[in-house]
């Protein structure tokens, strides 16, 4: 579904501030992989993310997703493979757009724009039954402006927008860690569950371990722009977070934040 093959990026190349952020990394997801990759502070984990989206180009090595070369497509031509829900919760939603209007333009994610974009009343049912996976009583507020949602509900409302096309591939950007836990551990939820509904094929960045652990059937660590180590689904249920911590103390040079170290 996913393959990465040689892809480097490297910003500001000739200068004194030259920063290689992808080294050759070569990587595959087969249809229905949900992997988390974790690392150090600028491993390149939200730059793969970005290369894979388009919003980065690289700078040698390819992308394909479920079998299409989607290097030279800009952002707009590859957003109709991919779902992607950013760390901020008012990313990925117009707050002055209403909940339907935002889910009636998230439909029609990489298509061309026209008369045909509007809310129906087929397209009203419809988001009411979406809606109502999420357990918030969103399908109940359908004309209320997304900026007045909380945090965790725009999240939600976010995640539920990336997905309810089917995206070939799904990006999560770190999408739990501006919530405070409680809400964190609803999108968890929610990503899981709908994941798994939709058979999504997955890549999630986070810092927390113990997430990284416990959802999905890979684990990916990545270091100055490598990866360095890859679990699979058997090897991750016999890991544990002090497992990764020595990992991690290998990387000469490597530092973890706050986040990282408490989770």
């Amino acid at each position: 579904m996913l393959t990465i093959t040689d892809a480097r990026k490297t910003f500001f190349p000739g200068t004194v501030n030259e920063k290689p952020a992808l080294r050759d990394i070569t990587l595959h997801l087969a249809p229905g992989d949900f992997a988390t990759i974790i690392g150090s502070n600028g491993a390149g984990k939200s730059t793969l993310l970005n290369a894979i989206s388009g919003t980065l180009p690289l700078d040698a090595g390819s992308i394909q997703i479920d079998g299409i070369v989607v290097n030279r497509m800009n952002d707009h031509r590859r957003a109709r493979f991919i779902g992607r829900v950013f760390q901020d919760p008012s990313a990925g939603t117009a707050p002055s757009l209403t909940i339907q209007e935002n889910m009636a333009i998230a439909l029609r994610r990489g298509q061309r724009r026209g008369l045909g974009w509007g809310v129906t009343s087929a397209r009203k049912a419809r988001f009411r039954d979406e809606l109502a996976t999420l357990e918030l009583g969103l399908e109940n507020r359908l004309t209320a402006k997304v900026g007045l949602l909380s945090g965790g509900q725009r999240q939600a409302l976010s995640l539920l927008m990336a997905t309810f096309t089917q995206p070939n591939i799904l990006l999560l950007d770190e999408h739990t860690a501006a919530l405070d836990p409680q809400r964190a551990e609803l999108v968890t939820r929610l990503t899981q569950s709908v994941v798994h509904q939709h058979g999504l094929t997955t890549l999630m960045v986070t810092h927390n371990m113990e997430q990284a652990l416990r959802v999905g059937n890979r684990l990916i660590m990545m270091h100055d722009g490598q990866v360095i180590l890859e679990l699979d689904a058997d090897q991750k249920k016999t890991t544990t977070v002090p497992d990764l911590l020595r990992e991690f103390e290998k990387i000469k040079g490597a530092t973890l934040d706050d986040r990282t170290l408490l989770s």
